[in-house]
């Protein structure tokens, strides 16, 4: 559709828009829920039941996360670059919803399965701000964070699998220099807004809905005086048809990924969580190797014992398996897993993204979604702290993106 036609046909202040999709790749979504359903009788078969729910779960956040291209990569550009604010206000209504929902989880200790649910609650300290502001670099070059890799991997995007490797590789390499961040380097303690200030959970979650108010009013602020230019909006129809074919609008996909994280928290205990299974998944190839793992300080006690057990019993791992999985599902029945060739620039800066990601996720105690959205859900002062030094990244990179042939959104674009 062109820029003419999608002016006319679209409301912007929608994130979709009517129009034509293509066909269902059949052969492709078949090989998908085959591949989904005997995944889903090996990790029960492995793990479990309990297991098996989580692998549904992440499903269920890969089916999400596609359908709305759900980022927060983009958002985070589109912010720092012409003031586009959509993005951070689905981040905001997400992150309302989610720690309402946390609040109401944590305070009264409610689980699906009888354990006892905990969150994400992280020191703050040097290593925390050095590892956000790499990983707001990395995922600006990388072109997409921690769930945008494993979503954008399973919708179809080349790039996305040098990324994933790089990921992986920092992630080990944050593993084996976490002792240093943590010991050596300054540091404050754990910080709940909710158990280390007396505000209780009541207390924390007015304070935190305060600030998402304000943050989502200086977002319309912002809006109104620079009025920048709107997202594209994605390809979408109407019926019930949509829910499986179209794409979703940003808002309601926030509200499901809050939803289902906070699912998460109650059924395994943790919320919703990607990088840590990385870190896993390279150790246990260095081990295959002959590498000595286990004496790094990051693998003592659990974290330890899961380089003794297969992935399937790992639900961190689990959960990414499904994201991919559930992404490349609804990519095939949208008719949009069209890998690409992957351009020069375009290798170097996934590379050199993905290993910035992976070693700045081990440092700041979390990703996009383990520091910055279940940090945040579950009052922890660290995830406020991540926001901001990850925005810091991403400004930064702004200016290293160009070098790599990756463009930035410009105030006088039409849709970005």
């Amino acid at each position: 559709m062109s820029d003419t036609a999608l002016k006319e046909t679209w409301n912007q202040k929608s994130t979709t828009v009517l129009s034509d999709l293509n066909p269902i790749q059949k052969p492709h979504l078949i090989i998908g829920l085959a591949a989904a359903i005997i995944l889903f009788i090996s990790i029960v078969s492995a793990a479990g039941w309990t297991q098996g729910v989580i692998f549904v779960i992440g499903l269920a956040l890969g089916i999400t996360l596609l359908h709305a291209r759900f980022g927060f990569t983009s958002a985070f550009r589109r912010l720092m670059s012409v003031g586009n604010v959509q993005g951070l206000q689905a981040h905001m209504v997400m992150l309302a919803v989610a720690s309402t929902l946390f609040a109401i989880i944590l305070a009264t200790g409610f689980s699906f399965t009888g354990v006892k649910p905990a969150g994400y609650v992280s020191p703050v300290g040097v290593s925390v701000v050095f590892g956000a502001f790499l990983f707001g670099i990395g995922m600006q070059l990388g072109n997409g964070c921690a769930s945008g890799t494993l979503y954008s991997l399973g919708g179809g995007s080349s790039s996305m699998i040098l990324t994933l490797i790089a990921f992986v590789a920092g992630s080990v390499l944050g593993a084996y220099n976490l002792p240093f961040w943590t010991q050596e380097m300054p540091s404050l303690p754990a910080i709940s807004l909710a158990t280390s200030t007396g505000l209780g959970y009541f207390g924390a979650w007015v304070l935190q809905m305060v600030v998402f108010a304000l943050i989502y009013w200086i977002c319309v602020t912002i809006a109104r005086k620079k009025n920048p230019p709107m997202m594209k909006p994605l390809p979408t129809i109407q019926g019930w048809k949509k829910v499986f074919r179209g794409s979703w609008p940003l808002m309601a996909a926030g509200i499901i990924l809050a939803l289902l994280n906070a699912l998460t928290l109650t059924v395994r205990g943790n919320p919703w969580g990607i990088t840590s299974a990385f870190a896993l998944w390279g150790a246990k190839a260095l081990m295959s190797l002959g590498v000595d793992v286990q004496s790094w300080g990051y693998f003592a006690g659990e974290k330890g014992a899961a380089l003794h057990q297969t992935v399937l019993a790992d639900s961190t791992s689990v959960l990414n398996f499904g994201v991919i999985l559930g992404a490349f599902i609804t990519a095939s029945l949208q008719g949009t897993f069209k890998p690409g060739k992957i351009k020069a620039g375009v290798a170097g800066a996934s590379i050199i993204g993905g290993l910035l990601m992976g070693y700045g996720a081990r440092l700041a105690f979390g990703c996009n979604i383990g520091a910055y959205f279940g940090g945040i859900a579950s009052f922890s002062l660290h995830g406020w702290l991540w926001m901001v030094m990850a925005m810091l990244g991403t400004f930064f990179a702004l200016f290293l993106r160009p070098l790599f042939g990756l463009k930035n959104p410009k105030p006088n674009d039409s849709i970005c």
